[in-house]
């Protein structure tokens, strides 16, 4: 039994991990992550897991965690595990993952986060993407829910490793054995980036750079006393299991969580958990999953009965283009529970930077540049077309420790206001790419002055007054007759049409059988009758025409069917080469 539950009429009444603690905070300023939660674990706050209607059903107080991951340090070393060992874990939002990902680092091996299964896709997909992080990875086991057994036994089998579930993991003896020091300069755990560039590449993130980089957004967030976070955010993406995981460990801040999985069955229930927070709230979210709780509230007139949240200090964004239309419909839709603009906090970060290279500064809220399009594609201005304009959203300033600058095509550093690769360096920047040297020094360019290597980040955006403002993914361009067109921009027109949503829609470039270049656009289809598939198509071609100016492939295909990276990005290239490979398959229209 613990302080965060009492006995009540011979009943256990749960009593979530407070807000306020006598412990002093420190802000990440640790030489490793195990002392940062031996630290922690002095104070009273932890993390707290609700069900999928936000009851709480655990709470976890950072001593408990602290007190469980050392047991299953000595069961990783009793195991046989070695410091440097790698020890891939699937990624439940809960206890077992947190004290097993704990516990690695304690043992000085690398945990590996690692996905759950999805929605979509299928059983046979998820065993081959398992299949080859662990391939990539080469770790000596992997552990996961037992629910799942048969499909992750198989990816570990398919790659040669142990497998086994954590629950009975969990009864293997737990020696007396020493532990093995660690040193700010080691890794601390490996990271899939969820981008599908790179994909399958682990980022070697280190200790040090893991800190310092949570001291950056802690400083910059401005973290106090009574803050709370509250997250769904999945813990095998960067943003969930570095911002809403291990820096409320070395930050000592309590969390509520719920389940990715239940949060998609009800968003909502992510804003009755800020509401019920009595402290300050602090709680990240990519842009779909503000999208997705205006929608649902949009129909419902009691958003001020039922919602308070006037006491949400920093909404954060980040993880994907941020998109300022739907922030807007997010404020109108809750301004009446007490929600300000002046929350959100748009960021720009990646796993090869540990997490975060800029955040807004608190208060700032969402700022826009609207920039003429032929000036984002590199285009001379066509005079016979009307002007066509992108609001660009500012996505604040490089976090302590963290140097920002904008590329020209020659490595040249440019000047405000001009459009080139985003490049960053600090010591959050990662390591190298796990036994990937070439992909490493692809991204990795030493500097001049020998102050550290600058990372390329593969990402196009402009500088003004120290601000960023990200454009695009430089991968992602589709670059016809010498002009680039974002595909955003296209998904974007296709997504104002009526009965779409965010993620339905995919843009990239084919070839033609006659070798020319032309955008293809998927389009999830929700409509059965033929002619009015029909319609749409034209209707969807003519939005397309618009903004492209040229004729393109448009094809309709069932719903559920665009592939997303593991953090539920839409996933661009994969969705190119399932289509182009007949995996995808359109539907087939009336003449």
């Amino acid at each position: 039994m613990t302080d965060a539950a009492t006995i009540e009429a011979g009943t256990t009444v749960l009593v979530p991990t407070p807000n306020d603690d006598d412990l002093p905070r420190r802000l990440a300023d640790f030489g490793t992550f195990g002392e940062a939660l031996d630290y922690a674990a002095k104070g009273r706050r932890g993390l707290n897991f609700h069900d999928a209607r936000g009851n709480l059903v655990r709470p976890y107080p950072f001593s408990e965690l602290r007190d469980d991951a050392l047991a299953m340090a000595r069961r990783l070393i009793g195991h046989g595990i070695r410091k440097g060992d790698r020890i891939a874990l699937i990624a439940e939002t809960g206890p077992d993952f947190a004290a097993l990902f704990c516990g690695a680092v304690y043992a000085g091996a690398w945990p590996v986060p690692l996905p759950l299964p999805t929605s979509f896709g299928g059983k046979e997909n998820y065993i081959e993407q398992l299949a080859v992080q662990l391939a990539s990875s080469d770790p000596k086991m992997l552990l996961y829910p037992a629910e799942i057994a048969e499909m992750t036994a198989a990816a570990a089998a398919r790659q040669g490793c142990e497998g086994i579930d954590w629950e009975s993991f969990a009864t293997l003896p737990a020696p007396d054995v020493e532990l093995p020091e660690c040193r700010p300069d080691e890794i601390c755990y490996l990271q899939y980036s969820s981008g599908s560039t790179r994909f399958p590449h682990g980022v070697a993130v280190t200790h040090e750079a893991l800190l310092d980089n949570l001291a950056g957004h802690s400083h910059g967030m401005k973290m106090a006393e009574g803050d709370r976070a509250i997250s769904w955010l999945p813990w095998y993406h960067d943003m969930g299991l570095v911002g809403c995981f291990l820096s409320l460990i070395a930050n000592q801040m309590s969390c509520d969580y719920l389940k990715t999985e239940d949060f998609a069955r009800r968003p909502l229930a992510w804003l009755d958990l800020i509401s019920r927070n009595k402290g300050t709230s602090l709680s990240y979210s990519p842009t779909f999953g503000y999208d997705i709780c205006a929608r649902r509230i949009s129909s419902q007139s009691n958003v001020a009965e039922r919602f308070d949240l006037s006491r949400w200090r920093l909404a954060g964004n980040g993880a994907d283009m941020i998109r300022p239309d739907v922030m807007q419909g997010f404020v109108n839709a809750f301004a009446d529970a007490g929600f300000k603009a002046s929350a959100f906090l748009p960021s720009y970060g990646l796993a090869e930077a540990t997490l975060a290279v800029t955040l807004m500064p608190p208060g700032e809220g969402i700022r826009v540049e609207l920039v003429e399009e032929e000036r984002l594609s590199g285009a001379p201005r066509d005079l016979n077309r009307p002007a066509r304009y992108r609001a660009i959203v500012n996505c604040g300033k490089a976090v302590r420790g963290m140097e920002v600058v904008i590329r020209g095509e020659k490595g040249e550093t440019l000047a405000d206001h001009h459009i080139g690769k985003v490049w960053c360096r600090g010591k959050s920047v990662m390591h190298s790419y796990f036994r990937d040297p070439e992909a490493t020094a692809e991204c990795l360019v030493p500097s001049d002055d020998g102050k550290g290597a600058w990372l390329d980040t593969g990402d196009m955006g402009y500088m003004v007054d120290g601000y960023l403002f990200i454009v695009g993914r430089a991968k992602d361009m589709i670059i016809i007759n010498g002009k680039n067109h974002w595909p955003q921009d296209i998904e974007w027109a296709v997504e104002q049409l009526p009965g779409f949503n965010h993620g339905d829609i995919a843009a990239f470039s084919v070839e033609t059988e006659s070798g020319e270049e032309v955008p293809a656009v998927l389009v999830h289809c929700r409509v059965s009758d033929p002619e009015e598939r029909r319609k749409l198509h034209d209707t969807i071609r003519d939005k397309v025409r618009s903004i492209t100016g040229m004729n393109c492939v448009i094809e309709l295909v069932p719903p559920r069917t665009l592939p997303r990276t593991s953090s539920g990005k839409l996933s661009r290239a994969k969705a190119k080469k399932q289509y182009l490979s007949g995996e995808i398959e359109p539907f087939k229209l009336a003449a």
